[in-house]
């Protein structure tokens, strides 16, 4: 690649672990994002850990000239995007804003990148899209039904790929279905740290170890699952960011020109929650206290990805088990109890 990677949501959880990545690889990035769920503080901490620094620019995805200037600022080889809102339950509860963010945010990005002649896209999308599956891996050619306004947006943004590409036959895309991201870089410098309430596993295990809740609430006993709670396919965050990488690659080979694939980035392995609370307890060396409560609205049983697309198109295979991602969330919990802790 001989231009920049734009990341539009670059600062946050995943998109820090994706730059990380990719400045180590010595990989020009361009981090396009407006911290709203995001710490610039992750950003200087990735700079410390790889003594080269992204280009920040601070700006929405609903504002095309910002998205404009982004683009302009250094020649731009391809996009990653990572931006939009991302919680099942708020979803249910502000529909409307999760459609104007994550649809019409994504909308007015591949205007600009089609103003621009940037013609490679890798989108953040989610197992979510799947819906409810009651067991065995799942395919990306499994049927898609999600069950949250959140999982329906992703779905219409995979859905608008697919008529850029016949709009366009030199443009490519690659939608990477994430299943659970959790942990952080081993480094312990950066990780998770929402500006909201957390609604996923990991954090709210890790703010319960803390002591900073009084107990875990896990949603829902009565899934039909080997102990009544929901499974999923837990995957380390830096696996998920040579992901990405590899899939910026499979897109500068070329043969992927007029192609819009879906790609599911997980392990291959269901963990229960009871079964993550266990090996997060592990990790940690302390007791969790936790209650069960009603399921949540937009929740799902089971959860588990079959990868071999990813291997066979992209190349990758995740490399961490359960034990791993584990410790290394508390690496960072831990040491960082506070997040980043400091003014954005």
């Amino acid at each position: 690649m001989t231009g920049a990677i734009l990341a539009v949501g670059g600062a946050g959880y995943i998109g820090s672990h994706v730059v990380l990545e990719l400045l180590r690889l010595g990989r020009a990035v361009v981090v396009f994002d407006n911290f709203s769920n995001a710490r610039r503080e992750a950003l200087r901490r990735v700079q410390a850990l790889t003594g080269r620094a992204p280009v920040v620019i601070e700006g929405d995805l609903l504002d095309a000239s910002a998205l404009d200037a982004a683009m302009a600022s250094q020649p731009v080889e391809a996009v990653i995007h990572l931006a939009g809102l991302k919680s099942v339950p708020e979803s249910v509860r502000r529909p409307d804003a999760y459609y104007a963010v994550n649809v019409g945010g994504s909308a007015t990005l591949l205007a600009a990148m089609r103003r621009r002649g940037v013609r490679r896209l890798v989108f953040s999308s989610s197992a979510v899209v799947y819906g409810a599956i009651d067991s065995g891996a799942i395919s990306e050619s499994a049927p898609t039904c999600p069950l949250s306004p959140y999982g329906r947006s992703k779905l219409i943004v995979e859905s608008l790929l697919d008529d850029m590409v016949i709009a366009d036959p030199a443009f490519s895309a690659l939608s990477l279905r994430y299943f659970n991201p959790v942990g952080a870089d081993p480094s312990g410098r950066i990780g998770e740290d929402p500006r909201t309430p957390p609604s996923n596993l990991f954090p709210c295990i890790a703010e319960t170890a803390l002591g900073r809740r009084a107990a875990l609430e896990i949603f829902g006993s009565d899934y039909p699952t080997p102990d009544g709670t929901g499974v999923r396919d837990f995957i380390h965050v830096s696996d998920l960011a040579h992901g990405h990488v590899a899939a910026l690659d499979a897109l500068a080979r070329g043969g992927l020109a007029g192609r819009h694939e879906r790609v599911n980035l997980g392990v291959g392995t269901g963990y229960s929650v009871r079964e993550a609370l266990r090996a997060f307890a592990a990790a940690t060396g302390r007791d969790i206290p936790h209650r069960l409560v009603a399921r949540r609205p937009g929740d799902i049983a089971f959860s588990v990805a079959d990868p071999a697309k990813a291997r066979t198109l992209l190349g990758w295979t995740a490399r961490r088990g359960l034990a791993e991602m584990c410790a290394d969330h508390w690496n960072w919990s831990r040491a960082n109890p506070q997040g980043y802790d400091v003014t954005p």
